[in-house]
C-alpha cells in the first residue's frame, strides 16, 4: 500500500526543532519496558460474558507481539501492508497492533459495530491484507459476515477468526505455534521495523461527504499527543489504566492501548460496559485513571451511589465525546471521589484540549479545557478573521498530533499552507485560552460518543420507495448526549412507520448504533427558496414537541 500522508513532511523540521516529534515508535517503548520492568504486570484483559480474565506482564507482552508478529510474515504480511482487526477489547487487540509495528505493518482497527455496509468500503478502500475478527461476540456472527464479504475484496488475502476452530483461527495461525523461536525470526523481525514518520494507523472516521474517511497517522503524530496528555494529567508508572471505551476509537486505541506502554503503566481492559464489573475491576485492579464519554460516567456514579461500592483509587475520569452536565460533574465528584476532567479532541489529532488537574470543577461542565502543548487554537469568521475572545466561529487547530491526510482524498485534507486545520466545528475561546465547542458545520451526530454519518444514513432513507424526503437531526438525551431523529415527507399514498424504518435500515446492514430512534413525519419540508432543508427549524419543532428549550 502506497500512503498519501502528504501533511507530514512539510512539518517535520520545524516539529523536531520545537521538540514535539519524539522521532520513536511503540517498539522502543515495549522494549525499554521489558528492560526496566520485564515482570511488571503490563495488560490485564476481562471478557464480560465469559468471566475470562488474561494477564500479560511486559515480558509476555513482548515475546507473543514476537510471535503474531512472526506468524503474520508468514501470511505474507510486511512494510505497509495494512492488517484490518475488527475485535473488541480483548487483549489479542493490543498484541495485533504490538506485532504489526514489529513488522512496519499498519493497523486499521475497525468498530465491533460495523456491519458489511461499512466494512465493505473501508476494507476496499484500505486494501486490507488480513482481516481479524471474532468468531462471535454479543451474539453476532462476525466470521459468518466476514467470509461473505471476502469475495468481493480484491486485496484480502486472509481472515483470521480469534476463537475460531478452524487451522485460519488466531489460535492456529498467530498465537499458538512459537513462532518467536523459528530460525529466521530474528531476522524477520528487525528487517522491517518501522520509522517514526511511517504510516503506523489508519482509522475510519465518519464524515459528511457519503463515505468515511481514512485517516492516517505517523508514531510521531500520535506520540506528539500522548506525551503532553500524560503530562498534564500527571500520569506515570504507577497509573492503572482502565479502558472500556472502544480500542478502536482513538480514545481507547491511543490511552488505553499505547499510553500505559509509553509510560511503563498498566492497562487493564474490559470488552463490555456493564458498571457493576467496572466497579469490580477499580476496585481488584486498583485502577487510578479512565477515559470515556458522558454516559459511562453517569453509569458508573449511579452504580456506586447505588451500591455503596466506593472507588477510592480512581483519581482521574476524563470525560469527553459531549458536553458534560454541571450536575453529574458535582454528583461524580461526591459519589465517586474522583476528579472530572473535560476535553475536545478528534480522529485525526487526538485530544486537543483538556482543563487542568487544578482548575475549578466548574470548568469541567464550563468548558472543553485548554490546548495542550504543541497546540495553537483560533476561532475566526468567514472570512478567515480571528475573532475576540468569546465571540463564537469556525475552530483551525494547528497541532504537532495533526494527521498526515486522508488516505487517497487529499483534497479533503482541511489544511492550509500554514499547517491551520478546518476542525468542522464551531466554538468561542474565552480570555484564559478555554473554548467551548458551541456547535458543528459537520452534519454529525454524536450519539454516546459515536459518530452518527448523517448524510450516509439520510441517503438510504431517500432510497426507500415511501420517503419523498428525509432529514435526520439531533434531539439531547439526558444518558447519551443526543440521539438521532429522522424527519420524513412520504410520498402520495405511501408511509413509512418507525418499526419499518428500522427494519428497512437494518436490511442494508447498518450499525443499530446509526439507526434513528425516532420519527417524525411531515407534510412538507421547511426549506431555503433553493430548496436546502433548513434543519435548525427540524430541530426548534422537536425541542417544541419535547417540551425542551430552545
Amino acid at each position: 500500500m502506497e500512503f498519501d500522508a502528504v501533511l507530514l513532511p512539510p512539518r517535520r523540521a520545524r516539529m523536531i526543532e520545537q521538540g514535539f516529534w519524539h522521532d520513536r515508535t511503540i517498539n522502543q517503548d515495549l522494549d525499554a519496558c521489558v528492560q526496566a520492568c520485564p515482570d511488571k504486570l503490563a495488560l490485564t484483559a476481562l471478557r464480560v460474558e465469559s468471566g475470562e480474565t488474561t494477564r500479560f506482564t511486559y515480558r509476555e507482552l513482548a515475546r507473543m507481539a514476537d510471535r503474531i508478529a512472526v506468524g503474520l510474515s508468514r501470511l505474507g504480511v510486511g512494510r505497509n501492508d495494512v492488517v484490518a482487526c475488527q475485535l473488541p477489547n480483548w487483549w489479542q487487540f493490543t498484541l495485533v497492533y504490538l506485532a504489526c509495528s514489529r513488522l512496519g505493518a499498519v493497523m486499521n482497527p475497525l468498530m465491533h459495530i460495523f456491519r458489511e455496509r461499512e466494512l465493505s468500503f473501508m476494507l476496499k478502500h484500505g486494501e486490507g491484507k488480513v482481516m481479524i475478527a471474532p468468531k462471535s461476540f454479543r451474539g453476532f456472527d462476525f466470521e459468518k459476515m466476514v467470509r461473505e464479504l471476502q469475495p468481493g475484496l480484491p486485496h484480502l488475502r486472509h481472515l483470521v477468526i480469534v476463537d475460531g476452530d478452524g487451522p485460519d483461527s488466531f489460535e492456529a495461525l498467530l498465537s499458538g505455534p512459537a513462532w518467536e523461536n523459528a530460525p529466521d525470526a530474528a531476522e524477520i523481525l528487525q528487517r522491517s521495523r518501522p520509522g517514526p514518520d511511517d504510516i503506523t494507523q489508519l482509522i475510519y472516521t465518519s464524515g459528511t461527504t457519503g463515505e468515511p474517511k481514512g485517516v492516517m497517522h505517523s508514531a510521531n503524530t500520535v506520540m506528539a499527543n500522548i506525551i503532553p496528555y500524560a503530562r498534564r494529567l500527571q500520569l506515570d508508572a504507577e497509573d492503572v489504566v482502565l479502558m472500556a471505551s472502544p480500542m478502536a476509537h482513538q480514545t481507547g486505541f491511543m490511552y488505553g492501548l499505547m499510553m500505559p506502554i509509553m509510560l511503563k503503566a498498566s492497562a487493564v481492559l474490559q470488552d463490555i460496559w456493564e458498571p457493576k464489573r467496572a466497579v469490580e475491576l477499580v476496585r481488584a485492579e486498583n485502577c487510578s485513571f479512565t477515559m470515556a464519554s458522558t454516559p459511562f460516567l453517569t453509569d458508573l456514579t449511579r452504580t456506586v451511589a447505588e451500591s455503596g461500592q466506593g472507588v477510592p483509587t480512581l483519581r482521574t475520569f476524563l470525560c469527553a465525546g459531549a458536553p458534560i452536565p454541571g450536575p453529574l460533574v458535582e454528583q461524580a465528584r461526591s459519589v465517586l471521589g474522583t476528579k472530572i476532567v473535560s476535553a475536545w479532541g478528534m480522529t485525526e489529532n487526538g485530544a486537543v484540549t483538556l482543563i487542568n488537574l487544578d482548575d475549578d470543577d466548574e470548568r469541567a461542565f464550563t468548558t472543553d479545557g485548554l490546548a495542550l502543548p504543541g497546540v495553537e487554537l483560533k476561532v475566526v469568521d468567514v472570512d478567515g478573521s480571528e475573532l475576540p475572545a468569546g465571540e463564537p466561529g469556525k475552530l483551525l487547530v494547528r497541532a504537532c498530533s495533526n494527521f498526515g491526510g486522508y488516505l487517497k482524498r487529499p483534497q479533503w485534507n482541511n489544511t492550509d499552507a500554514d499547517d491551520w486545520f478546518d476542525t468542522g466545528d464551531l466554538a468561542r475561546k474565552d480570555a484564559q485560552g478555554y473554548i467551548r465547542i458551541t456547535g458543528r458545520s459537520k452534519d454529525v451526530i454524536i450519539r454516546g460518543g459515536e459518530n452518527i454519518p448523517v448524510v450516509e444514513i439520510e441517503s438510504l432513507l431517500y432510497r426507500h420507495p415511501a420517503v419523498a424526503m428525509a432529514a435526520i437531526v439531533a434531539y439531547p438525551d439526558a444518558r447519551l448526549g443526543e440521539r438521532a431523529c429522522a424527519v420524513v415527507v412520504n410520498k402520495p399514498g405511501q408511509s413509512l412507520d418507525l418499526p419499518g424504518m428500522v427494519e428497512y435500515l437494518k436490511s442494508l446492514k447498518v450499525a443499530v448504533q446509526y439507526i434513528p430512534e425516532r420519527l417524525e413525519l411531515l407534510d412538507a419540508m421547511p426549506t431555503t427558496p433553493s430548496g436546502k432543508i433548513q434543519k435548525f427549524k427540524l430541530r426548534e419543532r422537536l425541542r417544541e414537541q419535547l417540551g425542551l428549550p430552545s
